[in-house]
C-alpha cells in the first residue's frame, strides 16, 4: 500500500475514534477544565496525531494507549462522584484569596499568584477595588469568583421589592431569510402570523437576516439592509397605556356625573382597573 494512502486511512480512522472518545468523555468547557482533564485531552490529541502520521507504527499499541487515556478519566470522574476525597485528590480544592475584605497573602504565595495578577482578575469581574470584595475564591479550574460586599452589589428587583415577569429564551424564527418552523411551532405560532407581522412592519422575508420572538410574543428583526430603521415592538406598552386611559376616563366620569349610582359604578370599576394594572405592570412594563 502506498504511504500516502496508508496515512490517509490512519488519519480518517483516528479522527473517527478520537471523536467517539471525546464525546464519551463528556462536554467540557476548555477555559474551565481542571489541569488533569486538559492534560488528558492534549495527550489524546498527541497520540492520535502520532498514529496518523505513522510515527507509532503498531496501531494496536497506539489504540490501547489512546483508550487508556480516554477511559481512565471517565472512570475517575465516576468515582469522584462517590468520593469527595478522590475528587479533591484529582481536581484539587478551591483556595480562598480574599476573606472579609482581607487578602490572604499566604494563599497567594501558595498559588504563585502575584498581587497584580489578582487585581487583573478582579478587573475581569468588573471589580476595580479589592476593598469592594467580601469574598473571592480561586476554583480548581483556575477561575476566580468574586462575591462583592453588600453595599457594592447591583440593585435587583428583589431588593426593591418589585415584581418582574418571568422570562423565557427568545426563539429564532427567521435565519438568513428562511423561516424556521420548529421554533415557531414551539411558541404556538405559525407562518401566517409571521407573514402578518412582516407585512405590518413593511419588511420582506428575503431582507431579514435574523428574526427572534421573545417570551412576550414580540418580534425583533435584524435586516440585511442596515440603512432601514425599524420601530421597536411596543405592543405591551400600548396595552398598558390603553388600560390606564380607560382608568382615567372612568375617574373623569365619576367626577363629572351628579348621579350617585353612576358615580359609585365609575369609582368601583376604576378601582378594578387599577388593581388589574398593578397585576399586569410586571408583565407589560418590565
Amino acid at each position: 500500500m502506498q504511504m500516502w494512502l496508508e496515512i490517509l486511512l490512519r488519519t480518517i480512522s483516528m479522527f473517527i475514534l478520537t471523536l467517539v472518545l471525546v464525546r464519551l468523555m463528556g462536554k467540557r468547557n476548555i477555559s474551565r477544565m481542571t489541569p488533569f482533564n486538559l492534560i488528558s485531552y492534549v495527550v489524546i490529541a498527541i497520540i492520535a496525531a502520532l498514529i496518523s502520521v505513522n510515527v507509532i507504527t503498531n496501531i494496536a499499541f497506539g489504540v490501547i494507549s489512546l483508550a487508556v487515556w480516554a477511559l481512565v478519566p471517565v472512570v475517575l470522574d465516576l468515582l469522584s462522584l462517590k468520593s469527595k476525597w478522590l475528587h479533591d485528590l484529582i481536581s484539587g480544592r478551591e483556595t480562598v484569596l480574599i476573606k472579609h475584605g482581607k487578602i490572604m497573602e499566604d494563599n497567594l504565595h501558595q498559588l504563585k499568584l502575584t498581587g497584580e495578577e489578582l487585581l487583573r482578575e478582579l478587573r475581569h469581574k468588573d471589580v476595580f477595588s479589592f476593598s469592594d470584595v467580601e469574598f473571592a475564591v480561586m476554583e480548581t479550574t483556575g477561575e476566580i469568583n468574586v462575591f462583592p460586599k453588600s453595599d457594592k452589589k447591583p440593585v435587583t428587583a428583589h431588593d426593591l421589592d418589585r415584581k418582574v415577569s418571568p422570562l423565557a429564551e427568545p426563539q429564532t424564527v427567521i435565519l438568513d431569510g428562511n423561516i424556521l418552523n420548529e421554533p415557531l411551532a414551539s411558541l404556538g405560532l405559525n407562518r401566517e402570523w409571521l407573514r402578518l407581522q412582516l407585512e405590518n412592519t413593511g419588511v420582506s422575508l428575503d431582507n431579514v437576516f435574523i428574526g427572534q420572538v421573545d417570551s412576550f410574543g414580540d418580534l425583533y428583526l435584524d435586516l440585511f439592509d442596515d440603512s432601514i430603521v425599524l420601530p421597536q415592538p411596543r405592543v405591551r406598552e400600548m396595552i398598558y397605556a390603553n388600560i390606564e386611559k380607560c382608568h382615567a376616563s372612568l375617574m373623569t366620569f365619576a367626577l363629572e356625573t351628579k348621579n350617585k349610582d353612576a358615580k359609585s359604578m365609575y369609582i368601583r370599576n376604576a378601582k378594578k382597573l387599577r388593581q388589574l394594572l398593578e397585576k399586569l405592570e410586571p408583565y407589560l412594563l418590565r
